[in-house]
């Protein structure tokens, strides 16, 4: 199954967290200090949290997870056949190995991925393990401003 991903900037993240658990009626499926994430199955959803209490914007940015990688380098072949060039950006990234490809679009950066298991630190490179950092390929992205951040689940 795959699913719309929703990532967020967030102020304080046990206030999003406890509203976000209230709102879907579920919990954290993953939860590390300034991070959260929900799987959530109705509406097919995967809600990040970032806590950022300075961020510009309340969007951290969009992805679609997939059920596997054949699916992320599906995605990748086809999005390549329309002109358009999806970064691969797989590691660990958001406290999860992660096979990912990135694509910009006209108004951000979208990831397509899917989860190959958990992670204890959130990047694959030390010097990027803040949530505010991003975490395709463990570099900041060009579309990024020093206060927004493209990251991952």
């Amino acid at each position: 199954m795959s699913r719309v991903q929703l990532a967020l900037n967030v102020p304080d993240i046990d206030q999003a967290v406890d509203f976000y658990s209230k709102l879907f009626a579920a919990e954290p499926a993953k939860r590390r200090p300034g991070y959260a994430n929900f799987a959530i199955a109705d509406p097919p959803l995967k809600l990040v949290l970032f806590e950022h209490a300075d961020a510009n914007a309340r969007l951290n940015h969009l992805g679609v997870e997939v059920p596997d990688s054949d699916a992320v380098w599906a995605t990748q072949q086809r999005l390549a056949d329309e002109g358009l060039e999806a970064a691969d950006g797989s590691g660990t990234c958001c406290f999860a190995k992660q096979d990912k490809v990135w694509v910009d679009a006209p108004d951000g950066a979208w990831e397509i991925y899917t989860v190959l298991e958990d992670s204890d630190t959130f990047s694959h490179d030390p010097a990027h393990e803040s949530v505010v950092e991003c975490c395709a390929g463990g570099t900041q992205s060009d579309t990024a401003s020093d206060t927004e951040a493209v990251c991952c689940t």
